[in-house]
């Protein structure tokens, strides 16, 4: 059996798949928070083990009220605000820490553009820091949620500046951003107009209109319309 080569994904029906990717890219990043907050062991098959802890000692504030706002039970909250709190004794996530972590789960490229991103998607009340509650809320869209949610939740994080649409300007730099997390793993070795070229088909599938944006709208429709899209929204759906 040939192994196949490292980031072989960029030689091979890249155009169409950076959508894909990016899907992937965002889920695949929340399962490295859990990873990180020791909630989830990723080498093998102990998540429903970690289900099975009886209590937490420290019963975070407002527990009902999340269990009723997310798609976790009330045991799988304790769990999670473990973790956060033993890695986040203070209670909150700053942008700093996210590069950090980032950067571990990406070491032969440079993640900070990206995690400055997925940030403030996560950090949704944009006060510069990310609380258990602004984590569980993401958590649970991104592996819970439906697809329109998921997608949702996407689209928010490559509409950078907020005002409801994505254009060509946003969504080089979120392509940017990606390429450059991948490192030395993006092969063959990127030409300097590859992220244009990839934007440019993605606007071209995106944009109903041609109008030179892309709506919630027109995403929700074009990502329905692509199976390997939706094949990956479902990807991580069991992980807790």
């Amino acid at each position: 059996m040939v192994r196949q080569r490292p980031g072989r994904m960029w030689a091979e029906g890249e155009s169409e798949g950076l959508q894909t990717l990016g899907i992937v890219v965002v889920l695949c990043s929340s399962l490295k928070l859990l990873h990180y907050l020791g909630l989830i062991d990723l080498s093998d098959d102990k998540i429903e083990d970690e289900l099975e802890m009886t209590m937490v000692c420290h019963r975070p504030e407002g527990l009902e009220q999340l269990e009723a706002q997310t798609n976790f039970t009330k045991r799988e909250l304790q769990v999670l605000y473990r973790g956060f709190k033993n890695e986040c004794p203070s209670g909150v996530v700053n942008e700093e820490t996210f590069k950090q972590i980032y950067a571990q789960f990406f070491p032969h490229g440079d993640a900070s553009m990206y995690a400055h991103y997925l940030f403030h998607a996560f950090d949704t009340t944009q006060t510069g820091s990310v609380k258990f509650e602004d984590f569980v809320t993401a958590l649970s869209i991104l592996l819970r949620g439906t697809v329109h949610e998921k997608l949702r939740w996407t689209f928010n994080l490559y509409d950078i500046n907020k005002d409801g649409y994505i254009n060509k300007e946003e969504m080089m730099d979120i392509v940017k951003a990606i390429y450059d997390m991948m490192g030395k793993y993006t092969y063959p070795v990127l030409k300097e107009d590859t992220p244009r070229q990839h934007v440019d088909v993605f606007f071209q599938k995106m944009d109903k209109n041609k109008d030179g944006i892309v709506t919630l709208d027109e995403f929700l429709e074009s990502c329905q319309e692509d199976d390997n899209i939706m094949r990956s929204l479902q990807l991580f759906q069991n992980v807790m």
